[in-house]
């Protein structure tokens, strides 16, 4: 166990690691694999590339409540990758809670960015936010899944980049889906 203090900003490569890891998990754990084209420890930008599908798609032909529908799906997804990422590092990396401050600041900004994007009230975000921190909270709490979890970290920081594909294959061998 470390004694490092988990923040916002990442503490090291390993932190990284199983930052990116926690996210690969959560699109896993809700399905959605196939929304990202890869991953990259290395990127100098955001380390989660995501698919077509992921991206917002205007049309004429798509009702306006299947947009929005997506819309509030991939603010879901979104929102787990965040605390999925606190939770690996936290939980599994520290073995350690994950502060309240840092999810109160997870919190607030899944307020603002639900009203912008998405146009949820506070009561609305709440209810993601809840139900986001329970989901995620009863994999990364699991003990018997922190092995195969720090596993995919070194997987992770071995081989630097995978595409969807291959996260799944390696969540598939590690019995993490």
């Amino acid at each position: 166990m470390s004694t490092d203090r988990l923040t916002l900003a990442y503490l090291n490569e390993d932190d990284r690691a199983y930052g990116l890891a926690g996210m690969a998990i959560s699109l896993a754990a809700l399905d959605a694999i196939d929304r990202i084209a890869g991953v990259s420890l290395d990127a100098e930008g955001p380390m989660v590339s995501f698919s077509h599908e992921y991206y917002f798609s205007g049309s004429p032909s798509i009702s306006p409540k299947s947009t929005w529908n997506n819309l509030i799906h991939n603010f879901y997804i979104t929102s787990a990758m965040v605390v999925s990422n606190v939770m690996a590092r936290s939980m599994v990396r520290l073995g350690t809670e994950v502060p309240d401050d840092i999810l109160a600041a997870i919190r607030s900004e899944m307020e603002a960015e639900g009203a912008d994007t998405c146009s949820l009230d506070a009561d609305e975000v709440e209810s993601l936010y809840r139900k986001t921190t329970t989901g995620m909270r009863r994999i990364f709490a699991n003990r018997r899944l922190h092995p195969a979890i720090e596993d995919f970290a070194r997987t992770l920081s071995r081989r630097r980049t995978l595409s969807g594909m291959e996260i799944y294959d390696e969540l598939r061998t590690l019995r993490l889906i």
